[in-house]
């Protein structure tokens, strides 16, 4: 299992740490209601991502979230398999920035400097590219990755392959 929590920087892969999350956030008394859906589905899986928010029983504040679920079918029963959650960009405001508003050009050519990092096939201007606070989905490992060295250390192996990648379509949203 993997669980990206919407008010949790941690990463959650095994049941303890799942569980632990969850004894926390439900001593807020959360109530949740999904504002947008968006489904998709085959044999034996499913995946619903959208918006929602959460109210606190506690103190009645709100918080809204991206989120996306996939749910895989296991001994009769609709399992899931990943969760990701994490609170809406415009709505958390505790970090302030010195930086320029940022060009969705721009943004497009952050991948360059990440691609560009690959091609020299050094683990460590790879690692360099991510935050002092990363959180590193794999491509092909089913371990988050978290920090500086774990990073560095999963690039070690996949620079091996020589990879180069190709954005085929692009999104961008930036902050006001």
């Amino acid at each position: 299992p993997c669980l990206l929590p919407t008010v949790s920087d941690v990463p959650r892969t095994d049941y303890d740490s799942i569980k632990a999350y969850f004894v926390d956030f439900l001593k807020k008394k959360p109530q949740g209601v999904i504002l947008e859906s968006y489904v998709t589905s085959g044999p034996d899986w499913c995946m619903d991502d959208g918006i929602y928010e959460f109210t606190m029983g506690v103190d009645g504040s709100k918080v809204k979230g991206r989120y996306t679920y996939v749910y895989v079918y296991e001994n009769n029963q609709w399992k899931i398999a990943h969760h990701h959650s994490s609170v809406m960009p415009e709505e958390h405001s505790g970090a302030s920035s010195s930086s320029a508003p940022i060009a969705d050009d721009e943004v497009r050519s952050l991948f360059s400097l990440w691609n560009n990092a690959l091609a020299t096939l050094n683990p460590d201007e790879v690692a360099k590219r991510y935050s002092k606070a990363p959180c590193l989905l794999p491509t092909v490992s089913d371990v988050p990755r978290t920090d500086y060295d774990s990073i560095k250390a999963y690039f070690v192996d996949f620079l091996k392959k020589k990879p180069q990648g190709v954005i085929l379509e692009s999104y961008v949203t930036s902050g006001p």
